[in-house]
C-alpha cells in the first residue's frame, strides 16, 4: 500500500537545520529498505513530502517515529493511504499492482 506523508515544521529553521543530516541520513536507510519511494522539501518551506510503501499503517507509523524531525518533535506528519486506481507505465508494478497502466 502507498501512503501520502506530508511533515509540517513546528520549530524554527535554525532548530530544523540542527537535525537535517540525520533527517537524510533516516530517509536514505528507509529508501535503502523499501519504505521511502521519493522525499522533498516542499517549495514553500513549510515542510516536506514523503510517497512511502508499506504493508499496513502501523509499519509506516513506526518508520516515521524513528525520524529525528519527530523524536525532537520538530515536525508533525500527516499521514495519508493511497488506493492508486492508475498509473504511468514507468511507475513499478510492485508498488501499484492494481492500477490500472496508462502509457
Amino acid at each position: 500500500m502507498l501512503f501520502a506523508i506530508t511533515l509540517n515544521y513546528l520549530r524554527p529553521e535554525q532548530e530544523v537545520q540542527a537535525q537535517l543530516e540525520d533527517h537524510k541520513i533516516w530517509l536514505a536507510d528507509n529508501i535503502c529498505q523499501g519504505r521511502i519511494l521519493f522525499a522533498g522539501p516542499l517549495l514553500n518551506g513549510t515542510g516536506g513530502f514523503i510517497l512511502a510503501y508499506g504493508e499496513q499503517e502501523a509499519e509506516i507509523q513506526q518508520m516515521i517515529a524513528a525520524d529525528p524531525f519527530a523524536i525532537h518533535q520538530l515536525a508533525g506528519f500527516s499521514t495519508q493511504a493511497i488506493a492508486p486506481a492508475i498509473r504511468a507505465g514507468q511507475f513499478p508494478q510492485r508498488w501499484a499492482s492494481e492500477a490500472k497502466t496508462v502509457a
